[in-house]
């Protein structure tokens, strides 16, 4: 059951505080705002992309300072990257609309999720090679796999979807929203000698 606090809508400019340290390697905030890149769509009126943060598999601490967000171009992180992705999901009476133009909103979605957009198939599923673990902040969403297996996740609840097949359905009346970690991890085909896998 969706709780008491759900309102079925998040605010699009969420709050991203950031740690650093000082000359004297005292911690401190080196940043306090919205993600740059928040993305309201156009094409598909309710959906809103905010990439929170992403880590290089050589990133290192201490912070330098520079938002690596501006700097993705793959929104599928390789193995030992990550993504921070918090994203609204319209009703998918949206998709049902008269006036939804499908072809718009693919280049919409190829200009703002590039790497992830490409892997959508026609039925909105994709994979990822990435172990993902999310929580819904409000709103209801359905997680749908393959012959049609779906769950259906509440405000709170937590997934953890390791590479498979899926598509997000909101089959409810109000937005949903999902923040999501996505972590690059190997595939079969990937050998690493190093761990012996």
């Amino acid at each position: 059951m969706v709780s008491d606090n759900s309102n079925g809508k998040l605010p699009i400019n969420i709050r991203r505080v950031v740690t650093e340290h000082d000359m004297r390697g005292h911690a401190t905030f080196s940043q306090d705002g919205t993600p740059p890149r928040t993305d309201v769509f156009k094409s598909i009126p309710g959906l809103v992309s905010r990439m929170i943060w992403a880590t290089r598999s050589s990133t290192a601490i201490p912070f330098d300072g520079t938002d690596p967000t501006p700097l993705v171009t793959d929104f599928v992180p390789e193995p030992g990257e990550t993504r921070f992705l918090v994203l609204t999901f319209p009703p998918d009476t949206v998709f049902a609309s008269p006036d939804f133009d499908p072809q718009a909103a693919m280049a919409e979605n190829l200009a703002v999720s590039p790497g992830l957009a490409e892997r959508f198939e026609p039925d909105g599923k994709h994979r990822t090679p990435t172990v993902d673990y999310g929580i819904v902040l409000d709103g209801e969403i359905w997680m749908e796999l393959d012959n049609g297996n779906e769950t259906r996740l509440g405000q709170f609840d937590t997934f953890v979807q390791n590479g498979t097949r899926h598509a997000w359905r909101n089959k409810s009346d109000k937005p949903a929203t999902i923040a999501v970690v996505l972590i690059g991890a190997r595939t079969p085909d990937e050998q690493d000698y190093e761990d012996g896998l």
